[in-house]
C-alpha cells in the first residue's frame, strides 16, 4: 500500500511555473508507475502526465506537451509535475496517483492510490 501527498500548488499568472511534488510513504515506491491528473470544476478528471517505475517511459498529454515535465527520484519517493508556460486553462485540482503495473504509462481514473489534491489556479 502507498500514501500520496501532493505539494507546490497555488495561484500564478499567465505564463508562469509551478512545481508540485508528491511525496509517497512506503519503500515500494519504485514498484509503481505514478501519474498526475487534474480535475477542473464541472469537469472530468483526466490524466496529464504520466512516468513508468524506472522513468524510462512517459506520457504527456497534448494539451501540455511541451510545457510540462514529470519526472521522478526513486531515493526520495517523490513525483515532480514541472508546468511552465502556465494557462488559465490548467486551472485545477491537480492529483498524483499510483499505479501497480509499474511498467505502463496509460493510466485511467479507476487507480486504487490517490493523494488529497492540490489547487492550481493560473490567472489571466
Amino acid at each position: 500500500q502507498v500514501q500520496l501527498v501532493e505539494s507546490g500548488g497555488g495561484l500564478v499568472q499567465a505564463g508562469g511555473s509551478l512545481r508540485l511534488s508528491c511525496a509517497a510513504s512506503g519503500r515500494t515506491f519504485s514498484s509503481y508507475a505514478m501519474g498526475w491528473f487534474r480535475q477542473a470544476p464541472g469537469k472530468e478528471r483526466e490524466l496529464v502526465a504520466s512516468i513508468s517505475w524506472s522513468g524510462g517511459n512517459t506520457y504527456y498529454a497534448d494539451s501540455v506537451k511541451g510545457r510540462f515535465t514529470i519526472s521522478r527520484d526513486n531515493a526520495k519517493n517523490t513525483v515532480y509535475l514541472q508546468m511552465n508556460s502556465l494557462k488559465p486553462e490548467d486551472t485545477a485540482v491537480y492529483y498524483c496517483a499510483a499505479d501497480q503495473r509499474p511498467g505502463t504509462v496509460v493510466m485511467r481514473t479507476t487507480l486504487n492510490y490517490w493523494g488529497q489534491g492540490t489547487q492550481v489556479t493560473v490567472s489571466s
